[in-house]
This record gives C-alpha cells, structure tokens and sequence, in this order.
C-alpha cells in the first residue's frame, strides 16, 4: 500500500477523518437567551465548563448573556461560576476557569428592546477584535417558544443573524417546536425566515445520550442483530419514558401541554425513527436524516383510537415513603384542567421490515420509577422439544436499551435451571457503561452544544421530523381532547387502567422496569 490511504491506515491519527479522534471547536462564541432560567443555570453553563475542561473549545471562546436583569460582566461572571461549581460534571481547574471567565459577558436587555440587540452586537464586535471569534456565534433560545419571532426578528434587523466573509451565525431552538401540525409549520417559517434551515439546531437532549446513540452502533456494527430485527421474529416493541415526580413547580409551564406533547412528540418518535430506520449509507448528517425522515412518513396511530391510546391524570398517593398529593392539588394547576400526565399510544410502521409490528410508547409521571428504554420483545419460539410444564415460567425473550439511568443493554432469554429435571426460566445477560468503560459519559448537553460549534447536524431534527411527528400525534390529541377529562391513576403505581386494557386486548402486557 501507498499514498495517504496507505499512510492513514498504518496510523489513523493522521486521518483527519478519523471519528474516533475528539473534534474541537474553532474560533467561535455562544450567546444565550434566557439566561436566568433553570436549563441554563443547571444544564448550559455547566456543559460550557466542561467542554472547556476537556479542551474542546477554543483558548479565545466567548460566552454572552442576555436579559432584564441589572448585571455587569462580573454579576453575570459570578452566576456562571456559581452554576458550574454546582452542577458541572468535571472537576473543576482554576485556571480552566479562568481563561473561559476572560471570555464572558453581560448585555442588559427585553426581548423587544431594539437599543439591547445593537449593544449585542456591538459586544460580539469587540470580542471577535479582543478574543479573535472571527464573526462566528451561536444564538441560544432557551426561551419559550412565543417569545422566538421577537428575538429572531431583532436578530434579523440588528444584522446579526447573517453570515458575510466566511462567518457562521447558527441558532439553537428548544422544544416544544408548536403544539400541533399547523403551529410547528408556523414557528418553522418563522425561524427560517432569518435562518437557513442549514443554520437552525432543534435540541433535543435524548439525542446527545450516548445510549441513543449506542442504538446505532448495537443495530449496524454488529452482526449479530439484523438478522432478527425484523417482524418474522419481533412480536412488538415498548418504548418507555416514566418518571417518579410530579409536576412540583413546572405546573404553570405543563398545563395545556401534557405528557404526549412534552416527550411522546420529541423524544419518544425519535428513538422510534433510530430503532426502525434502515441502515444508512454512511453517518453523514444528510443520511442520517434521509432514513429517520423515511420511518416516520410511514408510521401512523393504529385505530381504533379508543382502543389503542390512552391517557390519565396522577391522583394522591403513596411514592417513595412519601404521601404526595394528585394533580388537581399541584400549585398552580387548574381544578378543571383535562392535561394528561400520562399518555400511551399505539403506533404501526408501514414498511416492510415492521410490517404488523406495534410500536406501543408511554410516558408519565408519578409512576413505579424513573426509567427510559427501548425494549424490543421477540415471538416465542415453538418449544417443540419441550412440554407445557418445563417452560411455563419463560417468558418471551427481550432485547433492552436502557437510556437512563442506569445506561446499557440487557438481553433475556431462557436458561436451564440446574437440577435433574429440564426446566427453563428467564435470566438476563447485561452490559452496564459504569461497568465497561472507566470513562464518564458526556451530558447530552455537552455533545450537543459542541455540535452546534463544530456545524454538525445529526443529532437534530430538521423540519421534515418535526412536522411529520405532529402529522403522526394529532389525531390522538384531536381524539382526547373530544373524551373530556383523564382517567385518573395512583401515584407510584404504572399508569390508568384503561393502559393496561389496551395492552391485554393483544394478548400482551407493558414491562414492569
């Protein structure tokens, strides 16, 4: 072998292509909208650290706030420290400190105050002299989704939101993109209107976790799975958001939105689009997005809709040792609110590999505990060897993808108990990220905000995902909001009833994690 393949081969290090060399961000700075809420404090600043701790980010990165609040750069400065002493995944190193804190600024401002927008960018000007961003930032919108046509119409008119000479200028947008088809449609016009659709990054955490991205690395790496990953030996699959909280002091943000609009739309339709898409051509960010966007055009709600939904309301109970209290007593929340707090529904992928297959997903609060995962359940083999009493404590085997919080994968299957008699029982094989690999996860926030530096897309939904996964909600939306009020459902148990009907209606029943 010869030449530069020759050469990168005997040592991939010198293969600028190589993804298993970290990527780190040039020249660039990050303003951020909403400063003064919960995700900046507690997911933002703290991910800013820790990408600077691992030496990600540029010596010269810059990192602006905006809002009401009456704060020199120092106030703001201190707000950030105290936020990554709290809450920052890494250690922290005085001296990484304080060459990011050399970076850090404050500009005082309403959203619809013409006046703060030009002293933005007269900021952003003096850094790209003083800390050599060269042009190059990122605008994030950790703000609600009303207030965006402000802020993206005063970046338009203050020329901020253009790019000239080789600049980039790129927005970040946090769900939730509209609360319907026709709402999504608009805040997407809205946005593209000042920004390409190439320069617009719709954060979805779940995507930065390293187990959903695993989902790709389990499916096209190995071998073993593809053979089965298909309807002749899937039975069904269950993907599962559940958390053990209620709604504490988010009632003012929830009502009106509910459990499917906050996770099943987002969250829970992309780990659907990753564990059934087909292989794609390469991991570009375009190919990725070609098969995510291929799987959702064919999925759709399975019908009867009264049959195959459903949907409750927490009520009062016992959680954890504790007695809490039921929605309707939430601070906050209205007497006579029809919000769910729990939602399942039934989903049928169109293709031929998923051809029969349901898609059963869930989500809720104030159940058994906090777990995500993606379970793929497989058909029961025939057990023609063996008779009813040797196998009547197997259950079907199992393929588990757990997202959080306990990261890995789990398969079940059945094995022989020891003894003289042939007997056969469930027993789980499992790999755990703790256990594996002496190195920390990220925090989703971490690769994601990198990405957004490094102008790499593929962990964010385009336009295209977005409206097709509201194309696929709304009828069950439309469907609830005509039944009037939510089944009620105990606190720490699994849900309403009426979500257990819909599973033993098939014969099958939801997974107790």
């Amino acid at each position: 072998m010869s030449g530069p393949t020759a050469d990168a081969w005997i040592n991939p290090l010198r293969d600028s292509r190589d993804r298993r060399l970290p990527h780190i961000a040039g020249p660039c700075g990050l303003v951020i909208f909403g400063v003064t809420g919960d995700l900046a404090r507690k997911k933002l600043m703290p991910a800013v650290y820790d990408l600077a701790n691992r030496g990600l980010l540029p010596p010269g990165f810059a990192l602006v706030g905006f809002a009401r609040r009456d704060w020199a750069d120092e106030d703001f400065g201190k707000i950030v420290h105290d936020a990554v002493r709290e809450h920052a995944r890494t250690p922290f190193r005085e001296h990484v400190w304080e060459q990011l804190s050399r970076g850090i600024r404050f500009v005082q401002g309403s959203f619809d105050d013409a006046a703060a927008f030009t002293e933005l960018k007269n900021t952003l000007a003096t850094l790209d002299r003083e800390r050599g961003t060269r042009g190059n930032h990122a605008f994030y919108l950790s703000i609600p989704p009303a207030q965006f046509p402000t802020v993206c119409q005063q970046l338009s008119q203050s020329g901020l939101a253009k790019s000239v000479d080789g600049q980039w200028r790129r927005v970040v947008i946090e769900k939730p993109f509209g609360h319907d088809l026709d709402s999504a449609r608009e805040l997407n016009a809205v946005v593209n209107k000042v920004f390409p659709e190439d320069t617009v990054f719709r954060i979805d955490h779940y995507l930065g976790k390293e187990t959903v991205q695993n989902i790709l690395a389990l499916r096209f790496a190995n071998q073993l799975f593809d053979p089965i990953w298909n309807s002749h030996y899937v039975d069904h699959v269950q993907i599962t958001m559940a958390e053990d909280i209620g709604l504490g002091g988010r009632a003012g943000y929830y009502d009106g939105i509910g459990a499917a609009r906050d996770v099943i739309q987002n969250h829970l339709l992309q780990l659907l689009a990753f564990t059934a898409m087909e292989e794609p051509v390469s991991f570009e960010p375009s190919e990725l997005q070609a098969e995510k966007i291929k799987v959702l055009s064919a999925t759709r709600l399975a019908e009867p809709l009264d049959e195959t939904t459903a949907r409750g309301q927490y009520a009062g109970g016992w959680q954890g040792g504790l007695e809490v209290v039921g929605l309707h007593d939430e601070e906050g929340f209205a007497k006579d609110s029809t919000t769910e707090t729990y939602a399942a529904i039934t989903l049928e992928v169109d293709t031929r590999r998923w051809a029969g297959v349901p898609f059963y997903l869930r989500t809720g609060k104030r159940l058994g505990r906090r777990v995500t995962e993606i379970a793929v359940v497989f058909k029961r083999a025939p057990h023609l060897p063996f008779d009813a009493t040797m196998t009547e404590e197997l259950g079907q085997n199992a393929l588990v993808i757990r997202v959080q919080p306990d990261e890995g994968v789990t398969m079940r299957f059945g094995s022989k108990v020891p003894g003289s008699s042939m007997e056969v029982r469930d027993v789980n094989m499992d790999f755990s990220y703790g256990q594996a690999f002496t190195v920390s996860s990220p925090e989703a926030y971490e690769r994601l905000i990198l990405d957004v530096l490094l102008g790499e897309p593929s962990l964010f939904p385009v336009n295209a995902e977005v409206e097709l996964s509201w194309t696929i909600l709304d009828p069950a939306l439309e469907h609830w909001a005509r039944q009037g009020m939510p089944e009620p459902y105990e606190a720490g148990t699994w849900g309403p009833p009426s979500a257990e009907e819909m599973m033993r209606r098939t014969g099958r029943e939801w997974r107790r994690p």
